[in-house]
């Protein structure tokens, strides 16, 4: 999870929790931050990433083009997860071939929703394991 928002960061590990998803959860607060846990290989395939758009030092859309152009990366499952109604925002990431983009506002069960969508994802979908 890439999101600088403790609220937020906090609320979405709480919704993992009551939906008993045992997966672990990794928080970078910030792009630049997130790609020295990916690059170190601190986070074992597969995995998927949370990425917030709006944070300091190095946002979402910046990272997504880092990871996209680094062979170790490029692969990686990525979806947005931001506050972020803006059109161009929406395309720019999905022009990095994210895999879903999600504004928080339509949260409306809080992240629960979010939770069940990703462990149906984890569960369906065949992930890159290098």
């Amino acid at each position: 999870m890439v999101e600088d928002d403790d609220i937020d960061a906090l609320s979405v590990q709480r919704a993992f929790k009551r939906m008993k998803i045992a997966n672990p959860i990794i928080r970078a607060k910030d792009g630049i931050e997130a790609l020295e846990i990916l690059k170190e290989g601190r986070v074992k395939h597969p995995y998927l990433i949370l990425l917030d758009l709006n944070m300091p030092r190095m946002g979402g859309l910046e990272m997504l083009n880092i990871i996209r152009n680094t062979p170790q990366l490029e692969s990686s499952v990525v979806f947005v997860l931001t506050t972020s109604k803006d059109g161009e925002d929406k395309l720019a990431a999905y022009k990095q071939h994210i895999a879903g983009y999600i504004v928080k506002e339509k949260l409306d069960e809080g992240f629960e929703g979010l939770v069940k969508l990703l462990d149906h994802y984890w569960k369906l979908v065949e992930l890159p394991t290098s």
